[in-house]
Order: structure tokens, then C-alpha cells, then sequence
């Protein structure tokens, strides 16, 4: 039953595919659509405003006492997936429409995981304070580094109204970094109401992002979007989010026995540069693409997200089952 479980579709992620649905079935057209779409907007801002109040400062200068990890992390999430993805579409154009190809492409351009990686890390008993790290210098990094990357991996779509072009880069930067850095700025003062009320703010987080699919997806089933994607296509999409992910997952387990990590790091390697964020990505989305060729792009993050939750649940037992060695443990912070 338990390993069921790990295969079977998070809460988050059913909700998701409802939001889908009842987009489907009942999108915001005429004068509504604007409005979703303002609604959306202070959604995105309030959601970065809530990560920066949450975000401790003292977790990501804890990641300075191992440079060589999280570099490596860093290193996979930015510079290898983009690469990886970028020679997947040039060895097989044809597997997946091109509209997907710019879905999975940006996929390679975002942050990792912030929970799920944690989670995964301690299950497989991993080096959790260093996973704490990782996971959140990628999340800040990733605030600027995922319109850079999306302005050069996908240029030559910047002249079609997505956004993509590097004159704008400055704009989207600001668009989400200002609430960001806003809930930094007030952590002193709500970090702890934020800390004590982390469910509540959950729920406000998942909300933002299902209001954001929503109008998103509205846009893309008024433009046909289910007409574009039949069933085959969408198999044939869940095939190269298939091959990405196990290459990374490969290459990144290479790359840690070849830097000679510890186990217990090259668990957060793993599982922390293997990680794609949809809560980061569907917002950023929403800012860097636009009308409804962002329903297309989320269409690729939302299915790699299940797909990397499964596959690391099985992986992370797997680790977990496994002697860890006694020079491997992890110090009492």
C-alpha cells in the first residue's frame, strides 16, 4: 500500500488537474478574462511576498561551509538541464510539437524544489542541513537566472509577443523580485507570525498557484489548446520529460562520485539538481509568457512534477534501504 502511494498523484497535483478541468469546462472569457487575470497578477506578487518572509538568510549563508556542493547543485540545475534539454530537442525535433518543446525547455530554466528535495534528502538519509542550503541559494538564484536562461534558450520566440526578449528581462526581474525582496525586508517583524502560521500560509501559497493555472488554462482552452494536443502528443511529451529526468538523474549521481562527495551528499546532489519547482514555475510563467501560450508552457511542468515526485519516492527508499557509512554521518548542527 505504502509504495502505492508514491506513485499515485499528490493532493497538490489533483487539485491542479481539477483547476484544469473546471478551466475547461468553464473558462473566463469577455470582461472576466482581464479580471482573472488581475486577480492572477496579485496572486503572483503576494505568493513571492510570502516566500521572502519565510526565506531564512541564515540557510543560505549555512550553504557557504560547502561550496564544492552546492556549486554542483547549482551547476545542474542551471547549466545542465538547460544544456540537456537543449540537445534533446536537437537530436529528436520531431518528438513533441514545437509549442511543448517550449514547455520543456523552460522546465530547464527553473529552480529546484524547496520541500519535496528536503523531504526526499531526510527519507534517504541524507545530509539534510546542507539539502536546506541547496534548495533555497537555487530558489533565490533562480528569481533572476529563469528569465535570463528563458531569454536565450528560447530568443528566437521573443519576436512572436512571449515576452521572452532580453529588453524585458529587467521588467520581469522586477516584477517578481520586488515583493520578494518586500518580505525579506519585513521578516524581522512577520517572519515569526509567518514561521507560526506556515499551514495557513500553505494553503494561501497553493492558492495563488491554482488561481494562476486557472486563468492561464482559460486562455488556452479559448484558443483551442486540447484541439492542438491529442492524446498521442501528450504521450509523446511524457516521454521527453521521461528521457530528461532520467538523464539528469544519471549524470548527476556520475558527477558526485566523480568530485568524490560523500554519500550523504551526493544524496542532496541528486535529489536537489534533479528538481524542477512548479511553485516557482507556474508564476514565473504567467510573468514571461504570454496569453495563452501559458497554458501550453505549464502543460510540460505539470506532468515533470508528478513524474520526479514518483521517481524520487522509489529512489529515495532505495538509498534509504542501503547501510549508510559511519564516516558519512551528518554532525548535529
Amino acid at each position: 500500500m505504502t509504495r502505492l502511494k508514491s506513485w499515485l498523484p499528490d493532493s497538490f497535483i489533483l487539485a491542479l488537474l481539477a483547476t484544469v478541468a473546471f478551466a475547461t469546462v468553464l473558462p473566463a472569457t469577455g470582461r472576466a478574462a482581464p479580471v482573472a487575470a488581475w486577480a492572477s497578477n496579485i496572486a503572483i506578487a503576494l505568493l513571492f511576498f510570502l516566500h521572502g518572509a519565510r526565506l531564512s538568510r541564515e540557510a543560505v549563508l549555512g550553504g557557504l561551509r560547502q561550496p564544492k556542493l552546492h556549486a554542483l547543485v547549482l551547476a545542474c540545475t542551471f547549466v545542465l538541464f538547460p544544456l540537456l534539454g537543449l540537445a534533446l530537442q536537437a537530436a529528436v525535433p520531431g518528438l513533441v510539437a514545437p509549442q511543448l518543446w517550449t514547455g520543456v525547455l523552460f522546465i530547464c530554466t527553473l529552480s529546484s524544489t524547496v520541500q519535496s528535495s528536503i523531504a526526499f534528502t531526510s527519507i534517504a538519509k541524507g545530509n539534510v542541513p546542507a539539502a536546506v542550503c541547496a534548495a533555497t541559494a537555487s530558489n533565490l538564484l533562480g528569481i533572476v537566472a529563469t528569465p535570463v536562461l528563458v531569454a536565450l534558450l528560447l530568443h528566437r520566440q521573443a519576436t512572436t509577443g512571449s515576452g521572452t526578449g532580453f529588453g524585458s528581462v529587467l521588467q520581469i526581474v522586477v516584477e517578481l523580485l520586488l515583493p520578494f525582496v518586500a518580505g525579506q525586508a519585513l521578516r524581522p517583524w512577520i517572519g515569526d507570525w509567518a514561521a507560526r502560521n506556515r499551514k495557513v500560509l500553505s494553503l494561501v501559497d497553493r492558492g495563488s498557484i491554482l488561481l494562476a493555472v486557472y486563468s492561464a488554462f482559460g486562455a488556452a482552452v479559448v484558443e483551442g489548446i486540447w484541439h492542438l494536443f491529442p492524446p498521442l502528443e501528450l504521450g509523446k511529451l511524457v516521454l521527453a520529460n521521461a528521457i530528461l529526468l532520467g538523464l539528469v538523474l544519471v549524470l548527476s549521481t556520475l558527477a558526485a562520485r566523480l568530485f568524490g562527495l560523500k554519500r550523504v551528499d551526493e544524496i542532496v546532489l541528486v535529489f536537489c539538481g534533479s528538481k524542477k519547482s512548479l511553485a516557482a514555475g507556474i508564476p514565473m510563467a504567467t510573468v514571461l509568457f504570454a496569453g495563452p501560450t501559458v497554458g501550453v508552457v505549464l502543460l510540460p511542468i505539470m506532468i515533470f512534477h508528478q513524474m520526479q515526485l514518483m521517481v524520487c519516492a522509489v529512489l529515495a527508499k532505495r538509498y534509504a534501504r542501503e547501510p549508510l557509512p559511519q564516516a558519512a554521518a551528518v554532525p548535529a548542527e
